[in-house]
């Protein structure tokens, strides 16, 4: 996976197809949720390699959630700098290719090379459409060295900015009350929103103080533990799955992340002695979490996001072409 002087090392077998299927059988996980993501965001790219680039990959996970829908439900991807475009191709690949996932970056670079948020208000025909269609969005951050003015050193960009950046869009979503305006839309914060769990505190203490700041915006404390707002498990340490299981109120928008098969990710590795699912597991035995709790972050708070009220559709997709 190459890009001019870039270069994402392949780091496990399980980035391909087959393997992954082996993998999931090993590893006991019936269904995976694969997220369009990181690589292909297409900022910077001239419009018409960026349409190719973002067609080529969501054309690609169709045809893995078509040819295995027992095993695989795909995300699609949009570039938000180009509105009419990213809902013509949010409907392409509803109507056509039977997808419900979106997957949106946390920033993104507009039409005249200037970085917004996600959220910002010219964005609003794309979650109009997500609402529309009922669509689970997943918000992931990237591209952060693209206008963070710092040098691209030991991996800070994702050890350290992805979770600034989470916060940022987290920020924005809720302060703009888009929970409750797109009712139909449920957004998961990748990366557990590991610094908004614990920049909480701050952002009231923010909204409160300076209310000239934030004039129409909503208070913080509305979007805790609201239920179209998702976190997933990747944190990678039992306190701060503590500290974001006690700010949420409970595990209920709390779903399985694994970030396979990226090298954060829970993979199978002996060096870190770990396994997918590996914090839950210690979280159980320390009683931070209860095995119902455990269970329904894999599977039950998954289904909830993706569905919303309802799994129908989900399963009617998966039995209609399962025998097909």
């Amino acid at each position: 996976m190459l890009q001019k002087n870039w270069k994402r090392p392949v780091t496990d077998s399980s980035f391909f197809l087959n393997e992954k299927l082996e993998w999931m059988d090993r590893n006991r996980i019936d269904h995976a949720v694969v997220l369009n993501l990181s690589q292909l965001y297409g900022n910077g790219l001239r419009i018409k390699d960026m349409k190719y680039a973002l067609r080529f990959q969501n054309d690609f996970n169709a045809r893995v959630q078509h040819d295995h829908p027992t095993r695989f439900t795909c995300g699609f991807v949009v570039h938000a700098g180009f509105i009419d475009g990213a809902c013509w191709e949010i409907e392409r690949c509803v109507e056509e290719l039977g997808m419900q996932v979106l997957c949106l970056p946390t920033h993104y670079m507009d039409s005249v090379g200037t970085w917004r948020c996600i959220f910002d208000p010219e964005t609003a025909p794309i979650f109009e459409m997500a609402n529309k269609y009922k669509l689970a969005v997943e918000v992931h951050p990237y591209d952060g060295e693209k206008f963070i003015a710092l040098e691209n050193t030991a991996w800070r960009f994702h050890l350290v900015w992805m979770l600034a950046q989470c916060a940022d869009a987290y920020h924005f979503y809720t302060l703009n009350g888009m929970f409750d305006q797109y009712p139909d839309m449920r957004v998961c914060f990748a990366h557990g929103g590991q610094l908004t769990q614990v920049n909480h505190g701050r952002r009231v203490q923010g909204f409160d103080g300076r209310p000239d700041l934030f004039e129409g915006k909503v208070a913080p404390k509305m979007a805790v533990g609201h239920p179209n707002i998702y976190f997933d498990t990747l944190v990678h340490d039992k306190l701060s799955l503590e500290v974001m299981i006690k700010r949420q109120k409970g595990t209920d928008q709390i779903i399985m992340g694994l970030d396979d098969p990226y090298p954060l990710g829970e993979m199978e590795s002996e060096r870190q002695s770990s396994y997918p699912g590996k914090l839950l597991d210690l979280a159980v035995d320390e009683g931070i979490l209860s095995a119902l709790q455990q269970n329904d972050i894999w599977s039950t708070n998954v289904m909830k996001w993706l569905n919303g009220d309802s799994n129908e559709s989900f399963l009617s997709r998966i039995l209609a072409n399962a025998h097909a």
